[in-house]
Formats: C-alpha cells, structure tokens, sequence
C-alpha cells in the first residue's frame, strides 16, 4: 500500500511524492492523518528560513488515528488503552533521553529533535511530517489518546501552540489575579489568553488587527489596545501603565514574532516581573535590534526564551481542551480546507494573509 507527501525540494517550492508504507516497528506506530494544521512557522520552513530543515516533508500540526501498532504499544504515553482506529496527538519532535539536554530534564531542547523531520523523504520511514496521508511515531516518541468529546478541527493544534504556551506560561509561573500582556493575538495570542484566564488573570492583548482583537475578546482578553491607534511604542508602553496602574505587566508573552516587540516588550514588563519570548525565533543579522542591556537589569526582570515544550505538556493541553473547548471559539483559528494537492497554494495563500490558518485535509 502506498501514501503521499508534500515535501520541500527547494526554497518555496513543494512536490507530491508517493511511497510504500512503512512497517510500524516495535515501539512505533503508524497513523493516518486526519487534518494538519499550515502553522505560521510552516511559512519559515518553507521560505527556507529554518536552520535545519531545507529537504523534508512539511507540516507538523495534526491529528491522526492509529493505522498499524509496532509491537509492544498498547498504551500512550499517559498509560491510556490504544487500539487501530483511535485518534492521537503527538509533538512534532524527537526526546532521544540521551543527549546532554536531556539528561538534564530538558526534553524540549532535545539535540536530536529532528533527526527525522529534517531528512530527505526518499529515507526511510519516508512520513516525518504530516502535510501527508500518513505518519510514522517512532519508538520513545511521546503521543497521546485524545478525548472523545474533543473535535478534529479544536484538537489539531493542540501539539504545537497551545502546548507551548501552556509550557511557557507555567514557566513564567504566571499566578491568579496577575496580568498578563500578549504582544500578538494570532493563534498564539489566542490561545494564551484561554490559558491565561483558567489560571485567574487579567489579560491585556495587543495587535494591529481589530479583527483579531475582537475574537481575543471572545477567547477572555480583558482589555485590548489596536497598534492603529497607539502608534508609537512609547504610547502603548503608556497605555499598558495606565491599565496596570503604573506598574507594567506581571507577564508579558511575546508571541508576535517581531524583532521590534522584544524592545517593546521590554518596556511594558513591571519591575521583577517575566518576559517571556515564543515568536522570535529567527537568529540571522536582518533579526537583529537595538536595547540597552540596562533595561533588564535596572528592571531586575527574568528573560524567558521558549523553544517546543516537554512534551506531557501535550497531555495538559488535552485536558485543557477537554475542560474548556466548548467555552471558547477554538474551531475558528481556522478558516479553510485545502487538500494534499493543494498545499503549495494554501502556503502562498497564508502567506499573503488571505487566509488566517489553512488547513490540510489529505
């Protein structure tokens, strides 16, 4: 039997390959794509920003169901029954648990996270990515059961934004009745203010689109500021003061992915307060800003730079969807379908901004 990939073969450019199905070895398993996200970060891959990943099959936002256990695979990684046919989630990346980073508990930093999503498709297991018909889950990769009562299209993110911000927030030890500033109300932004409001905090949320700010509402954001109609960094610093009565933020998350917002951001965090930084991941000279270092020390703030997530926090972002999906307009951070065939076209469609976030149904 036979299966399909969109893979990257050149900068900006994606062909539908076909291959023979792989065998699910002892430990693996093999799914079959149920949906896939195109996540912004797709949008660097592609555009052959990422420092690693310039030849292999795209997408990693999904849901699968179970097509073929390897031997020995009778659970999740939660110690939940599996079975052919069940829906499961898992992080896009590798946790040798033998590397230096590792070692060290700090599984999201794994040194081998994508040894296999950064190979060639013609290698085998040939399905690394999930903008395919199938993946593969390799041994000591985690996934997860997903709940009955949660729905393809809410759950399909859950291994990839909403488990890291779930992971920065908690890393930031975000607490009741503290404020929190989101640079960004992209999906990011979306889902951070969700999390943030189960935890009992304000939310203060800022973006240039009024459009995405009024959905920010729907999702609990207390209070909204549209770049429009603040446009200098200095008069929305101000305007974050005036709504924490001159203090600044508790937390401010950075999910914008705008060199300029870590300046910004910066400015608008209270004094000992979190910064946390998700968005900017790209480390190239044109990525570069300008700041005094005095900044952070005269505001003895902490700096909190986030990369992936350990990976049972996957697990708390079921349980959170569980919880909350019915409460909160999750199924709108996405707004159009698009086949295996079509792929090459939902990517310039999303990165014109002609859609919000494609999604590929193979």
């Amino acid at each position: 039997m036979k299966g399909r990939v969109a893979a990257l073969v050149g900068p900006r450019q994606v062909e539908i390959k076909e291959f023979d199905l792989p065998e699910a070895k002892p430990g693996a398993v093999l799914t079959k794509i149920r949906r896939s996200n195109l996540c912004g970060s797709e949008l660097h891959i592609w555009n052959h920003f990422h420092p690693l990943i310039k030849y292999g099959v795209l997408g990693h936002e999904m849901v699968a169901e179970i097509f073929e256990l390897g031997e020995g695979v009778s659970t999740d990684y939660a110690g939940n029954p599996v079975q052919v046919g069940d829906r499961v989630v898992a992080p896009y990346y590798l946790t040798c648990q033998k590397c230096a980073n590792c070692l060290r508990g700090d599984f999201n930093l794994c040194l081998n996270a994508y040894t296999y999503w950064k190979q060639p498709p013609e290698n085998p297991p040939h399905f690394t990515g999930t903008f395919a018909t199938h993946y593969y889950i390799h041994p000591n990769q985690y996934f997860y059961k997903v709940p009955d009562s949660v729905p393809d299209n809410i759950v399909a993110g859950a291994n990839c934004g909403l488990s890291q911000v779930i992971f920065g927030l908690n890393k930031a030890n975000l607490k009741n009745g503290e404020t929190l500033v989101i640079q960004g109300a992209g999906g990011l932004g979306l889902y951070a203010t969700a999390v943030a409001k189960e935890k009992g905090a304000k939310v203060i949320i800022i973006d240039s689109v009024e459009q995405r700010l009024e959905v920010a509402k729907r999702f609990g954001a207390d209070c909204a500021i549209n770049m429009k109609n603040y446009a200098s960094m200095e008069a929305r610093v101000q305007e974050v003061q005036r709504m924490t009565s001159g203090q600044g933020g508790d937390v401010v998350l950075e999910v914008a992915g705008v060199p300029a917002a870590f300046v910004e951001g910066l400015n608008m965090v209270r004094p000992a307060g979190r910064y946390v930084s998700i968005g900017n991941v790209n480390v190239s000279k044109e990525f570069e800003v300008s700041m005094s270092p005095g900044l952070i020390t005269r505001k003895s703030c902490q700096v909190i730079g986030v990369v992936r997530y350990n990976p049972w926090y996957l697990y708390e972002a079921l349980k959170f969807l569980e919880r909350n999906h019915t409460q909160y307009p999750f199924g709108d951070l996405t707004d159009k379908e698009y086949s295996l065939d079509e792929v090459q076209i939902a990517l310039e469609k999303a990165e014109a901004r002609e859609v919000t976030r494609p999604v590929i149904v193979p």
